[in-house]
């Protein structure tokens, strides 16, 4: 009998190598915008890194990193008008505000996320699948495959400011988003609506006074040369996913479709081991170097002073936004 179970055993694992020979070998071009150095750098690398393993090689993932596809808009906008150079794209969950997505606007709603463990208690949870599916359900030629975050993001400046008050008429740059081109007027600033590619220089000459990242992004695009006041306000998460395109999708098996989840679930799991002490290393080197990091010990004066904004996205979803309340 063990003879048999072995020999059984032995034929499973045989087929199940030639199942993955036999599958048709793909290339996928993942773009992001950020360096592979950063947190959501290491997403992609995690997540290749395990796509070629599950899948025998039978999937290449072609990460294509520093925003050299052009920024998420540009991203999106090229799949959403029919492209196909890019198959797979980690974008911000509110990049998709713009085209329909009114469940995503929720994650980037000011002072939604109270620490990680909050996003990732709805990240893990099956309100979260609910939010992936949502471009399918609208008919967007893309699916999500998982979430993500690359930590709460912070206003920086190239002067010297101590709290809200020093926000008023300010120019600050922002995607051009209602959420936040809302939270900065609702904070008594001015948006500059600025392509991310050319922020730096938009710091360096003066088009902008000021900008938003996470911590992580900050150092790693070197706008600490141009903007060396880093406010923790931490005014929302920022909350990340993988998206696929239906072209790309359907070029694979059921089975490396089932890889490819498999993959995002792992990269994600990651994510969020590793995305706080990956943080707090790159802000001890900012304030070892000599940055000047301003703490907000009180976020309700800021949360209050985006009241108007937060009830002017709920989009009729105020159950679901209170469900996510509800998770801390």
């Amino acid at each position: 009998m063990k003879k048999l179970l072995c020999a059984l055993l032995a034929l499973a694992l045989t087929l199940g190598c030639v199942c993955a020979m036999a599958e048709e070998n793909v290339t996928l071009v993942y773009a992001e915008v950020n360096p592979l150095d950063t947190i959501v750098g290491q997403l992609a690398t995690d997540f290749k890194t395990k796509v070629e393993e599950l899948s025998g090689g039978s999937i290449t993932i072609d990460i294509q990193a520093n925003g050299v596809l052009g920024a998420e808009a540009q991203v999106l906008d090229g799949i959403l008008g029919g492209g196909t150079s890019v198959d797979i794209s980690r974008i911000s969950a509110f990049a998709l505000n713009a085209y329909g997505c009114t469940k995503a606007t929720l994650l980037s709603l000011p002072y939604t996320f109270v620490s990680r463990e909050h996003f990732w208690n709805f990240a893990n949870s099956d309100l979260a699948d609910e939010f992936l599916a949502e471009p399918q359900t609208i008919g967007l030629p893309l699916r999500g495959i998982c979430y993500g975050e690359e930590g709460f993001r912070h206003f920086f400046f190239k002067d010297a400011v101590a709290g809200i008050e020093d926000l008023k008429g300010k120019q600050i740059r922002v995607s051009d988003d209602p959420v936040m081109t809302g939270l900065v007027k609702g904070l008594g600033a001015n948006p500059c609506v600025v392509s991310f590619t050319e922020l730096y220089s938009a710091l360096q000459t003066g088009v902008c006074d000021a900008a938003e990242q996470p911590i992580a992004n900050y150092k790693s695009n070197a706008f600490q040369e141009v903007a060396p006041n880093l406010l923790l306000d931490g005014h929302t998460l920022g909350a990340v996913q993988l998206v696929i395109t239906d072209t790309a999708w359907n070029k694979l098996s059921e089975q490396q479709q089932a890889w490819i989840m498999e993959a995002g679930e792992y990269a994600s799991n990651l994510n969020a081991q590793n995305s706080q002490a990956a943080e707090d290393a790159v802000l001890q080197e900012l304030k070892d170097a000599g940055i000047n990091v301003i703490d907000v010990p009180d976020k309700s004066v800021w949360a209050e002073a985006c009241a108007d904004v937060i009830k002017a996205n709920m989009n009729g979803n105020d159950d679901l936004y209170q469900q996510i309340l509800d998770m801390q």
